[in-house]
Protein backbone atom coordinates (compact mmCIF):
# COMPACT_ATOMS: atom_id res chain seq x y z
CA UNK A 1 0.00 0.00 0.00
CA UNK A 2 1.25 3.32 -0.19
CA UNK A 3 2.65 5.17 2.47
CA UNK A 4 3.81 8.77 2.87
CA UNK A 5 6.78 10.12 1.53
CA UNK A 6 9.43 8.38 3.36
CA UNK A 7 12.75 11.18 2.68
CA UNK A 8 10.54 14.55 4.12
CA UNK A 9 10.77 14.95 7.72
CA UNK A 10 7.67 16.36 8.92
CA UNK A 11 8.34 17.86 12.98
CA UNK A 12 5.94 15.43 15.49
CA UNK A 13 2.08 15.87 16.00
CA UNK A 14 0.51 16.56 19.10
CA UNK A 15 -3.09 15.41 19.72
CA UNK A 16 -2.62 15.80 15.78
CA UNK A 17 -1.42 19.22 15.08
CA UNK A 18 2.23 20.39 14.13
CA UNK A 19 4.09 21.94 16.25
CA UNK A 20 5.84 24.03 13.60
CA UNK A 21 9.05 25.96 13.98
CA UNK A 22 8.49 29.37 12.16
CA UNK A 23 11.52 31.06 11.28
CA UNK A 24 13.08 31.01 7.76
CA UNK A 25 15.95 28.70 7.94
CA UNK A 26 13.61 25.72 6.55
CA UNK A 27 12.55 27.60 3.66
CA UNK A 28 15.62 29.78 2.68
CA UNK A 29 16.99 27.37 -0.38
CA UNK A 30 13.47 27.53 -1.89
CA UNK A 31 12.35 31.40 -1.08
CA UNK A 32 14.43 34.47 -1.69
CA UNK A 33 13.80 36.78 1.56
CA UNK A 34 11.12 39.02 -0.84
CA UNK A 35 8.96 36.04 -0.73
CA UNK A 36 9.41 35.00 2.71
CA UNK A 37 8.41 38.81 3.50
CA UNK A 38 5.02 37.83 1.79
CA UNK A 39 4.42 34.47 2.94
CA UNK A 40 5.07 34.91 6.71
CA UNK A 41 2.23 36.25 7.72
CA UNK A 42 -0.03 33.77 6.95
CA UNK A 43 2.16 30.64 7.57
CA UNK A 44 2.18 32.03 11.41
CA UNK A 45 -1.29 32.88 11.06
CA UNK A 46 -2.20 29.24 9.79
CA UNK A 47 -0.02 27.12 11.99
CA UNK A 48 -1.89 29.49 15.19
CA UNK A 49 -5.28 28.48 13.97
CA UNK A 50 -4.56 25.07 13.19
CA UNK A 51 -3.63 24.97 16.77
CA UNK A 52 -6.97 26.80 18.14
CA UNK A 53 -9.41 24.39 16.00
CA UNK A 54 -7.81 21.09 15.94
CA UNK A 55 -6.94 20.58 12.51
CA UNK A 56 -4.22 19.45 10.02
CA UNK A 57 -3.23 20.29 6.62
CA UNK A 58 -2.50 17.57 4.21
CA UNK A 59 -0.33 18.45 1.32
CA UNK A 60 -0.31 16.43 -1.79
CA UNK A 61 3.56 16.38 -3.26
CA UNK A 62 2.32 18.67 -6.25
CA UNK A 63 1.89 21.79 -3.39
CA UNK A 64 4.30 24.65 -3.58
CA UNK A 65 7.51 24.92 -1.07
CA UNK A 66 5.22 27.31 0.83
CA UNK A 67 2.89 24.70 1.41
CA UNK A 68 4.66 21.61 1.81
CA UNK A 69 7.26 22.63 4.01
CA UNK A 70 5.68 25.67 5.44
CA UNK A 71 2.16 25.08 7.07
CA UNK A 72 1.65 20.60 5.73
CA UNK A 73 1.48 18.04 8.45
CA UNK A 74 1.24 15.37 6.66
CA UNK A 75 2.64 15.05 2.94
CA UNK A 76 2.59 12.46 0.05
CA UNK A 77 0.21 11.26 -2.57
CA UNK A 78 -3.40 11.61 -2.75
CA UNK A 79 -4.76 7.96 -0.60
CA UNK A 80 -1.35 7.78 1.15
CA UNK A 81 -2.67 11.49 2.63
CA UNK A 82 -6.31 10.17 3.18
CA UNK A 83 -4.78 7.08 5.28
CA UNK A 84 -2.99 8.75 7.74
CA UNK A 85 -5.77 11.39 8.79
CA UNK A 86 -7.16 8.70 9.92
CA UNK A 87 -4.55 8.28 12.65
CA UNK A 88 -5.22 11.76 13.91
CA UNK A 89 -7.30 13.36 16.68
CA UNK A 90 -7.76 16.10 14.84
CA UNK A 91 -11.19 18.05 14.08
CA UNK A 92 -10.41 19.75 10.82
CA UNK A 93 -8.59 18.18 7.73
CA UNK A 94 -7.91 20.96 5.41
CA UNK A 95 -6.86 19.18 1.77
CA UNK A 96 -4.27 21.29 -0.18
CA UNK A 97 -4.69 19.16 -3.07
CA UNK A 98 -7.44 18.78 -5.78
CA UNK A 99 -10.95 17.99 -5.09
CA UNK A 100 -10.91 14.21 -5.59
CA UNK A 101 -8.29 14.19 -2.88
CA UNK A 102 -10.66 15.70 -0.31
CA UNK A 103 -13.04 13.55 -1.43
CA UNK A 104 -11.26 10.65 -0.46
CA UNK A 105 -10.09 11.92 2.54
CA UNK A 106 -13.63 12.73 3.64
CA UNK A 107 -14.78 8.75 2.68
CA UNK A 108 -12.13 7.91 5.02
CA UNK A 109 -12.86 9.88 7.50
CA UNK A 110 -16.32 10.70 7.69
CA UNK A 111 -16.41 11.79 11.10
CA UNK A 112 -14.30 15.13 10.53
CA UNK A 113 -14.69 18.17 8.58
CA UNK A 114 -13.23 18.29 5.45
CA UNK A 115 -12.52 21.72 3.47
CA UNK A 116 -10.79 22.43 0.04
CA UNK A 117 -9.41 26.10 0.26
CA UNK A 118 -10.50 26.33 -3.46
CA UNK A 119 -13.71 24.65 -5.00
CA UNK A 120 -11.98 25.21 -8.56
CA UNK A 121 -9.01 22.99 -7.91
CA UNK A 122 -10.13 19.73 -10.13
CA UNK A 123 -8.83 17.44 -12.03
CA UNK A 124 -8.64 16.43 -15.70
CA UNK A 125 -8.68 13.22 -15.32
CA UNK A 126 -11.61 13.07 -12.56
CA UNK A 127 -13.46 15.21 -14.86
CA UNK A 128 -13.18 13.07 -17.85
CA UNK A 129 -15.99 10.34 -17.03
CA UNK A 130 -18.89 10.14 -14.72
CA UNK A 131 -20.81 7.80 -13.07
CA UNK A 132 -23.19 7.68 -15.83
CA UNK A 133 -20.24 6.64 -18.39
CA UNK A 134 -19.10 3.39 -15.80
CA UNK A 135 -23.08 2.23 -15.80
CA UNK A 136 -22.75 2.48 -19.64
CA UNK A 137 -19.07 0.51 -19.61
CA UNK A 138 -21.12 -1.98 -17.15
CA UNK A 139 -24.20 -2.73 -19.72
CA UNK A 140 -21.49 -3.34 -22.51
CA UNK A 141 -19.21 -5.68 -21.06
CA UNK A 142 -21.79 -7.52 -18.73
CA UNK A 143 -19.28 -9.01 -15.48
CA UNK A 144 -16.47 -7.32 -16.43
CA UNK A 145 -15.06 -5.99 -13.10
CA UNK A 146 -14.15 -2.22 -12.96
CA UNK A 147 -11.15 -0.98 -11.62
CA UNK A 148 -11.09 2.73 -10.97
CA UNK A 149 -7.87 4.44 -9.96
CA UNK A 150 -7.86 6.55 -6.82
CA UNK A 151 -7.83 9.81 -9.20
CA UNK A 152 -11.71 9.94 -9.56
CA UNK A 153 -14.58 11.67 -8.22
CA UNK A 154 -16.61 9.52 -5.10
CA UNK A 155 -19.20 9.18 -7.76
CA UNK A 156 -17.41 6.80 -10.04
CA UNK A 157 -16.01 5.18 -7.65
CA UNK A 158 -19.40 3.90 -6.24
CA UNK A 159 -20.05 2.36 -9.70
CA UNK A 160 -16.63 0.65 -9.78
CA UNK A 161 -15.57 -2.54 -7.78
CA UNK A 162 -12.36 -2.02 -6.48
CA UNK A 163 -9.83 1.19 -6.81
CA UNK A 164 -5.90 1.02 -6.99
CA UNK A 165 -3.38 3.54 -7.44
CA UNK A 166 -0.84 3.90 -9.34
CA UNK A 167 1.73 2.15 -7.04
CA UNK A 168 -0.38 -1.39 -6.70
CA UNK A 169 -2.42 -0.80 -10.48
CA UNK A 170 -0.73 -4.15 -11.38
CA UNK A 171 -1.39 -5.80 -8.54
CA UNK A 172 -5.29 -5.09 -7.98
CA UNK A 173 -5.99 -5.98 -11.41
CA UNK A 174 -4.17 -9.57 -11.03
CA UNK A 175 -5.68 -10.37 -7.77
CA UNK A 176 -8.99 -10.57 -9.35
CA UNK A 177 -8.13 -13.74 -11.30
CA UNK A 178 -9.95 -12.52 -13.97
CA UNK A 179 -8.82 -12.69 -17.70
CA UNK A 180 -10.46 -8.76 -18.19
CA UNK A 181 -10.94 -5.85 -16.21
CA UNK A 182 -11.79 -2.45 -17.27
CA UNK A 183 -9.35 0.33 -16.00
CA UNK A 184 -10.60 4.05 -15.44
CA UNK A 185 -10.08 6.72 -16.32
CA UNK A 186 -6.16 7.06 -17.28
CA UNK A 187 -5.69 5.38 -20.50
CA UNK A 188 -1.72 5.72 -20.25
CA UNK A 189 -1.91 4.47 -16.57
CA UNK A 190 -4.08 1.26 -18.40
CA UNK A 191 -1.43 0.62 -21.13
CA UNK A 192 1.14 0.94 -19.31
CA UNK A 193 0.00 -1.71 -16.68
CA UNK A 194 -1.22 -3.36 -19.67
CA UNK A 195 2.54 -4.19 -21.35
CA UNK A 196 3.10 -5.73 -17.21
CA UNK A 197 0.57 -8.20 -17.12
CA UNK A 198 -1.67 -11.22 -19.00
CA UNK A 199 -4.42 -9.55 -18.19
CA UNK A 200 -6.73 -7.64 -20.94
CA UNK A 201 -7.29 -4.15 -20.29
CA UNK A 202 -10.04 -2.45 -21.70
CA UNK A 203 -8.67 1.44 -20.90
CA UNK A 204 -10.81 4.55 -20.51
CA UNK A 205 -9.95 7.83 -22.36
CA UNK A 206 -8.72 9.87 -20.01
CA UNK A 207 -5.65 11.68 -19.37
CA UNK A 208 -3.67 13.86 -16.77
CA UNK A 209 -3.26 17.11 -18.50
CA UNK A 210 0.54 17.54 -16.69
CA UNK A 211 1.48 14.23 -17.69
CA UNK A 212 0.58 13.70 -21.34
CA UNK A 213 2.60 16.56 -22.04
CA UNK A 214 5.78 14.49 -22.11
CA UNK A 215 7.24 13.33 -25.06
CA UNK A 216 9.64 9.96 -25.76
CA UNK A 217 11.60 12.70 -28.38
CA UNK A 218 11.57 15.55 -25.21
CA UNK A 219 13.25 12.62 -22.95
CA UNK A 220 15.89 12.08 -25.74
CA UNK A 221 17.00 15.49 -25.86
CA UNK A 222 17.25 15.53 -22.40
CA UNK A 223 19.75 12.81 -22.30
CA UNK A 224 21.57 14.59 -24.75
CA UNK A 225 22.09 17.64 -22.86
CA UNK A 226 22.52 16.22 -19.73
CA UNK A 227 24.58 13.09 -20.07
CA UNK A 228 24.39 10.70 -16.88
CA UNK A 229 20.79 11.73 -16.13
CA UNK A 230 18.33 9.46 -14.25
CA UNK A 231 15.08 10.01 -15.83
CA UNK A 232 11.83 8.78 -13.91
CA UNK A 233 8.90 8.33 -15.17
CA UNK A 234 5.09 8.83 -13.67
CA UNK A 235 3.07 5.90 -14.81
CA UNK A 236 0.54 8.68 -16.03
CA UNK A 237 2.97 9.43 -18.74
CA UNK A 238 2.14 8.05 -22.42
CA UNK A 239 3.80 4.35 -22.68
CA UNK A 240 6.32 5.58 -24.95
CA UNK A 241 7.63 8.06 -22.86
CA UNK A 242 7.68 5.65 -19.63
CA UNK A 243 9.93 2.69 -21.97
CA UNK A 244 12.96 5.47 -22.77
CA UNK A 245 12.73 5.83 -18.83
CA UNK A 246 15.01 4.65 -16.31
CA UNK A 247 12.48 4.02 -13.41
CA UNK A 248 8.20 4.54 -13.66
CA UNK A 249 6.50 4.64 -10.48
CA UNK A 250 4.25 6.45 -8.47
CA UNK A 251 5.18 9.58 -6.71
CA UNK A 252 5.99 7.44 -3.20
CA UNK A 253 8.09 5.19 -5.51
CA UNK A 254 9.74 8.14 -7.13
CA UNK A 255 10.90 9.53 -3.77
CA UNK A 256 12.17 5.95 -3.01
CA UNK A 257 14.03 5.38 -5.64
CA UNK A 258 15.90 8.63 -5.57
CA UNK A 259 16.81 8.45 -1.86
CA UNK A 260 17.56 5.32 -1.96
CA UNK A 261 19.33 5.20 -5.26
CA UNK A 262 20.78 8.97 -4.79
CA UNK A 263 21.55 9.33 -8.58
CA UNK A 264 23.70 12.70 -8.80
CA UNK A 265 21.76 14.00 -11.73
CA UNK A 266 17.80 13.19 -11.99
CA UNK A 267 15.06 14.34 -14.12
CA UNK A 268 11.48 13.49 -12.56
CA UNK A 269 8.63 13.47 -15.28
CA UNK A 270 5.74 14.66 -12.99
CA UNK A 271 4.26 18.07 -12.18
CA UNK A 272 7.54 20.01 -11.46
CA UNK A 273 7.12 21.41 -7.68
CA UNK A 274 7.65 17.54 -6.98
CA UNK A 275 11.50 18.53 -8.12
CA UNK A 276 11.69 21.38 -5.50
CA UNK A 277 9.93 18.97 -2.42
CA UNK A 278 12.06 16.30 -3.24
CA UNK A 279 15.24 18.11 -3.45
CA UNK A 280 14.54 19.81 -0.07
CA UNK A 281 16.20 16.77 1.88
CA UNK A 282 18.44 15.74 -1.35
CA UNK A 283 20.93 18.95 -1.29
CA UNK A 284 23.11 17.36 -3.17
CA UNK A 285 21.42 15.79 -5.95
CA UNK A 286 21.29 17.84 -8.99
CA UNK A 287 17.43 18.15 -10.31
CA UNK A 288 16.80 18.71 -14.25
CA UNK A 289 13.82 20.82 -14.08
CA UNK A 290 10.93 20.42 -16.82
CA UNK A 291 8.15 22.48 -14.88
CA UNK A 292 4.81 20.76 -16.03
CA UNK A 293 2.51 23.00 -13.82
CA UNK A 294 -0.78 21.54 -12.83
CA UNK A 295 -3.51 24.38 -13.11
CA UNK A 296 -5.54 22.84 -10.43
CA UNK A 297 -3.18 22.18 -7.82
CA UNK A 298 -1.80 25.77 -8.25
CA UNK A 299 -5.36 27.00 -7.33
CA UNK A 300 -4.23 26.43 -3.62
CA UNK A 301 -2.48 28.76 -2.01
CA UNK A 302 -1.51 30.12 1.45
CA UNK A 303 -4.27 32.82 1.66
CA UNK A 304 -6.75 30.20 1.02
CA UNK A 305 -5.54 27.76 3.13
CA UNK A 306 -5.48 30.57 5.64
CA UNK A 307 -9.22 31.75 4.50
CA UNK A 308 -10.66 27.96 4.93
CA UNK A 309 -8.93 28.14 8.94
CA UNK A 310 -10.75 30.73 9.40
CA UNK A 311 -14.33 30.88 7.88
CA UNK A 312 -14.48 26.81 7.40
CA UNK A 313 -15.60 27.43 4.12
CA UNK A 314 -16.05 24.61 1.27
CA UNK A 315 -16.98 21.90 3.26
CA UNK A 316 -16.70 18.75 1.31
CA UNK A 317 -19.93 16.66 1.94
CA UNK A 318 -20.75 13.77 -0.10
CA UNK A 319 -24.22 12.26 -0.37
CA UNK A 320 -24.68 8.78 1.85
CA UNK A 321 -26.15 6.84 -1.16
CA UNK A 322 -22.36 7.19 -2.78
CA UNK A 323 -20.20 7.61 -0.10
CA UNK A 324 -20.68 3.91 1.57
CA UNK A 325 -19.94 2.27 -2.01
CA UNK A 326 -17.15 4.61 -2.79
CA UNK A 327 -15.84 3.91 0.26
CA UNK A 328 -16.21 0.04 -0.20
CA UNK A 329 -14.08 0.16 -3.52
CA UNK A 330 -11.31 2.05 -1.66
CA UNK A 331 -11.38 -0.45 1.35
CA UNK A 332 -11.47 -3.57 -1.25
CA UNK A 333 -8.49 -2.59 -2.71
CA UNK A 334 -6.67 -1.96 0.74
CA UNK A 335 -7.36 -5.70 1.75
CA UNK A 336 -5.25 -7.01 -0.97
Amino acid sequence: MMTSSPVLDRPNLRGGVKQSPRDYDRLARFLPPLEWAIYAQDIAAINELKLQKNAIILAHNYQTPEIFHGVADIVGDSLALARAAVDTSADIIVMAGVEFMAETAKLLNPNKKVLIPDRRAGCSLAASITGADVRLLKSQYPGVPIVTYVNSSAEVKAESDICCTSANAKKIVESLGVPRVIMLPDEFLAQNVARETDVEIIAWHGHCEVHEKFSAAEIESYRADHPGIVILAHPECPPDVVQVCDFSGSTAAMIDFVTTKKPPRVLLLTECSMSDNVSFNQPDLEFIRPCNLCPHMKRIDLAGVRRALETLEHEVTIDPAISDRARAAIERMLVV
